[in-house]
């Protein structure tokens, strides 16, 4: 149709059909994005920024949300609920309805948080690390 303005799709509904086709269901497409998401925000936190860095106690492994202080170059650091484990917690439960497909956690928040790996995605002999974006980045 002339004079008709062409839009694209949102790049969230096409990771979900993506994953619908990857058998996995709506609903389950739907939390992956979100663990996604959560893992996606997490990961950045902990490359840091304005508004500080997430870092995990050495000794016990919680994790902490620090801060510049601006006194003399002291941290501040307050407890904070750990969502990466939570995510990660989620995504295992939502994943063993699906035995047939693998998942990825790629921790540079430059890209997508999540791949979901499907049979043959991953050659014989290779590893998930050198090869992950083959599978369904999902974002």
């Amino acid at each position: 149709m002339p004079g008709k303005i062409k839009t694209m799709a949102k790049p969230k509904y096409d990771c979900i059909a993506a994953l619908q086709k990857a058998g996995i269901s709506a609903n389950d497409a739907r939390a992956l994005r979100r663990i996604s998401m959560t893992l996606n925000r997490w990961f950045e936190m902990e490359c840091g920024s304005d508004q500080g860095a997430i870092e995990r106690d050495d000794r016990t492994g919680k994790p902490y949300r620090t801060w510049d202080a601006g006194q003399n170059g002291k941290r501040n650091r307050r407890l904070i609920p750990d969502r990466e484990k939570g995510a990660k917690a989620r995504l295992g439960h939502i994943m063993t309805a699906y035995p047939a497909l693998r998942f990825f956690i790629q921790g540079d928040p430059r890209g997508a948080a999540l791949y979901i790996l499907r049979p043959g995605d991953i050659p014989e002999g290779a590893k998930a690390d050198e090869c992950y974006s083959r599978g369904v980045a999902v974002y």
